[in-house]
């Protein structure tokens, strides 16, 4: 009950969002909101977590090593994207959206439900790491749909949040307070990000024509979320001998489903964000059984 609780109020957005595109239509832009969230909103969210708690560095441990899985998951998916797919996007598709998880919105509350208030310090830090991975790696590989080489790499350095990351830990390693008037405009803007990333998801399920999804991507999305990362999540977890509780923590943040962040960044560089509507929508809806049959094992 906890996790279909959990579940279903960080969704009840998605559905006022899905309503509201229905109503007002060309009204309601979606790219203009994409914008906002990306280049004004997200950068304070990043800012307000990276502030909320002093980073220790006997914590580290988790937030690497789902970096360490990411990036080996990210690695195979690369090369079975350029095995299957001819489409440049649905390359960039396959190899970075089943990855780029929803640790924020979903694995933090979900951790709790599962594992207690003890489990938040950890999931916070995931959740950093996976901002660091979205911001970088999945900029990278959707700009790769429509951008050369370069300027991918270039778009990294184009978006605000990398900066105010590095800025956040920079006052975080030194010990540097924020005043407490600035903090609470910072954390007002972090709730309106979280919020309007899931408007936006809404307003992108309202285009989507389910019926018409792409069945090679959600053939891969599904044998990647659901049977590769966990298979390579829990053989490396285990190589590294952790004990069940931080092991099971980790696990879970790999396994959640699709981020909302995919549809932003997607539709940001035109890399077909109906098509990973659809693919964070079927994540979503299968995460549940999933979720509730796996966490016996957990």
């Amino acid at each position: 009950m906890d996790i279909l609780l959990s579940v279903g109020s960080v969704y009840l957005f998605i559905i006022l969002g899905f309503f509201a595109k229905k109503k007002l239509k060309d009204e309601l832009q979606e790219k203009s909101l994409v914008v906002l969230s990306i280049y004004f909103l997200q950068p304070m969210l990043t800012f307000w977590g990276l502030s909320t708690k002093k980073i220790d560095l006997t914590l580290l441990q988790a937030p690497f090593l789902y970096l360490f899985i990411s990036i080996l998951c990210i690695l195979i998916s690369f090369f079975v994207a350029r095995i299957f797919f001819e489409d440049r996007k649905e390359r960039s598709i396959t190899t970075i959206a089943s990855i780029i998880g929803n640790t924020g919105n979903l694995g933090i509350p979900l951790g709790i439900a599962l594992f207690g208030e003890g489990s938040i310090i950890y999931t916070s830090l995931i959740n950093v790491a996976n901002i660091f991975l979205i911001y970088t790696l999945g900029v990278f590989f959707y700009s790769r749909g429509n951008f050369n080489l370069t300027d991918s790499i270039k778009n990294i350095f184009k978006l605000p949040l990398i900066w105010f990351a590095a800025l956040a830990l920079l006052c975080n390693y030194f010990d540097i307070s924020i005043h407490p008037s600035l903090f609470i405009s910072l954390q007002m803007g972090a709730y309106a990000s979280m919020v309007l990333q899931l408007l936006i998801f809404g307003m992108y399920m309202y285009s989507t024509k389910l019926k018409q999804t792409n069945k090679r991507l959600l053939r891969a999305m599904f044998g990647i979320k659901f049977f590769l990362i966990p298979l390579i999540s829990a053989s490396v977890l285990y190589l590294f001998g952790l004990d069940r509780y931080v092991f099971s923590i980790i696990l879970l943040e790999l396994i959640v489903p699709l981020a909302v962040t995919n549809v932003n960044i997607a539709a940001l560089y035109d890399c077909k964000p109906l098509d990973v509507t659809a693919l964070v929508f079927f994540s979503s809806i299968a995460f549940i059984p999933y979720i509730v049959l796996l966490r016996y094992f957990l």
